[in-house]
């Protein structure tokens, strides 16, 4: 069953740490990183920055449509007036069919603020009690939705991009 983890920091650089350090526990296999993004919000700046991790070629790799449906939904709505605002609310209604509840949306908006930086991961088997050791010392707080193989299936086939294989 696959995992959406949000790991949020105090400083806009944290979450680059956390890729290499989750990179590092997938070489030493304590997880599988289908599919990653980070947001980075520096003080002082209306909205963060995002960035996808184009580099995942997995066959467990989200698009960009995605990420750009998450982040707008978790950090522009506000910022794009009440006619964006309604048809992305129409859009987290499909969300939540995904595992992306009003909960989990409310929850990360409150948390990843101006100053801070995210971590937003798709992982698979995950030895639980090692990564979460390995994170111990990064002062990370963790925020996690975890998806039914019903609602995976159904993220995959709604998100999913098609890979060429040359």
């Amino acid at each position: 069953m696959a995992t959406l983890t949000v790991w949020k920091f105090d400083d806009p650089e944290g979450a680059q740490r956390a890729l290499d350090l989750l990179e590092r526990m997938q070489k030493q296999e304590l997880l599988v990183l289908q599919d990653a993004a980070i947001v980075s919000w520096p003080e002082g700046r209306k909205k963060p920055r995002t960035r996808q991790l184009h580099d995942l070629k997995g066959a467990g790799a989200l698009g960009g449509s995605f990420w750009g449906l998450l982040f707008g939904l978790l950090f522009f709505v506000p910022l794009l007036g009440l006619a964006v605002g309604a048809a992305m609310g129409a859009l987290a209604g499909s969300m939540s069919d995904v595992g992306i509840d009003d909960r989990f949306v409310k929850e990360v908006r409150e948390k990843v603020t101006p100053g801070t930086s995210a971590l937003f991961a798709m992982t698979d088997n995950v030895v639980q009690d090692r990564v979460l050791e390995e994170f111990r010392g990064t002062r990370a707080e963790l925020i996690s939705t975890n998806l039914s193989r019903e609602q995976e299936e159904k993220l995959r086939e709604i998100f999913v991009e098609e890979h060429e294989t040359v």
